[in-house]
């Protein structure tokens, strides 16, 4: 129930005394009292949160079930400004800050640029200056998107659309640079070479001499398409291209403890919030000291609106939910299999997108100091070939 809605419309904590307290939520529930964050507290009674308007009708509640209430904690709008009342001063420049928002919603805060790869980003935004986009610029005093984009263009080279577009106080120009064809990029002759000791499995050449076949061996360093084409009388170096599969062998060592820690969540949790002003944010509720020992932290922002246009003020939420961490013990079957995931996985990230594992063996295997380490052997397929350039003598 947590959000803006309950925010403004006012809730409070509040606990149950009574040896009835069961049948006191039943009743609620059933006049459609908003109840949420329900706990049981052994030998206290029952805590919950109940919206404002909700907490004065239970009373025939409480009498019916002989229960007793106690309010811990009050949350919302209703109870700030009953604070703020009592200060007229306060009221004032409450409603001050709400006309300074304002005027601040319709400045431009941000000007940010996109889309530009050679153009450098200067250089648009003085272009963007000259025709009024310009950080603290009155929102009203800009040109229509449409005629701020033709301006835009105009003024600015080597791009073939500019659109600028405004979301509150912050304005994007996105650039659609000119295309030019891409230039070739001039190569040297070059062999391609082995870049491990493998067994070919595939090869496809594009451009020099195919030097092995299918099921080769080869070492490191071992021409497999040689960049020298023609006779032996008339050689010719060109720009060796292809693409050649091996099997590789890799071998690894690996170590998984027996004793595992596991993160869980309890359940409990506390919330604060803020209203939010730019970069600044100011707590409103949930202070004091976090209960719990160890926590994460979520954190949800909201920005205020007005129609489409978003404000520069809005609402934060944090949820400070209390973590446990469990230990378990795990068979060595189990953390066998946990360090053959870990080694599969590290085996296809380094070798490449394509790389396929043909074949695995454990060579050795051993329990010591709670741990299990294992020495895996593994057969890849993947690409073999790297570059070598030709140096003439």
């Amino acid at each position: 129930m947590n959000g803006p809605t309950s925010f403004i419309r006012g809730y409070v904590k509040i606990m149950i005394r009574g040896e009835r307290c069961e049948q006191f939520v039943n009743l609620a529930a059933s006049k459609n009292v908003e109840i949420w964050d329900m706990r049981y507290m052994a030998g206290q009674g029952m805590r919950m949160k109940i919206m404002l308007a909700d907490f004065f009708r239970i009373r025939p509640l409480l009498r019916q079930t002989s229960c007793r209430v106690h309010v811990e904690a009050r949350y919302g709008l209703p109870f700030a400004l009953q604070k703020m009342g009592r200060r007229k001063a306060f009221i004032t420049g409450f409603f001050l800050f709400f006309v300074g928002l304002y005027l601040l919603s319709s400045l431009v805060w941000k000007v940010d640029v996109q889309g530009n790869m050679n153009i450098a980003e200067d250089d648009i935004l003085k272009a963007a200056r000259a025709e009024g986009i310009y950080v603290f610029q009155w929102s009203f005093r800009l040109k229509s998107q449409e005629e701020l984009s033709r301006q835009l263009t105009h003024r600015l080279p080597g791009v073939s659309w500019v659109g600028v577009e405004k979301r509150g106080s912050n304005i994007t120009i996105n650039v659609a640079e000119s295309t030019k064809p891409e230039a070739k990029q001039l190569m040297n002759p070059r062999h391609l070479v082995a870049k491990a000791d493998a067994v070919v499995t595939e090869i496809f050449t594009e451009q020099g001499r195919a030097k092995v076949r299918k099921n080769s061996r080869v070492k490191k360093g071992s021409i497999l398409i040689s960049g020298i084409i023609g006779s032996d009388q008339n050689p010719q170096a060109v720009v060796a291209k292809g693409k050649v599969k091996g099997l590789v062998w890799h071998e690894y060592q690996v170590s998984v403890p027996l004793l595992q820690k596991e993160r869980t969540y309890t359940g409990a949790f506390e919330e604060r919030k803020y209203i939010i002003t730019g970069n600044r944010a100011l707590q409103v509720s949930g202070y004091g000291k976090v209960p719990y020992d160890k926590y994460e932290t979520i954190t949800e922002r909201s920005d205020a609106q007005i129609g489409p246009y978003k404000l520069p003020v809005g609402w934060m939420t944090e949820k400070l939910m209390e973590v446990h961490y469990i230990e378990r013990n795990i068979t060595e079957d189990d953390a066998r299999k946990i360090a053959m995931e870990h080694a599969k996985s590290d085996a296809l990230v380094k070798n490449g997108p394509d790389a396929k594992i043909r074949d695995e063996n454990i060579l050795h295997q051993e329990v010591k100091n709670g741990k299990v380490y294992l020495n895996i052997h593994f057969e890849v397929e993947q690409w073999i070939a790297e570059e070598l350039p030709i140096i003439h003598q």
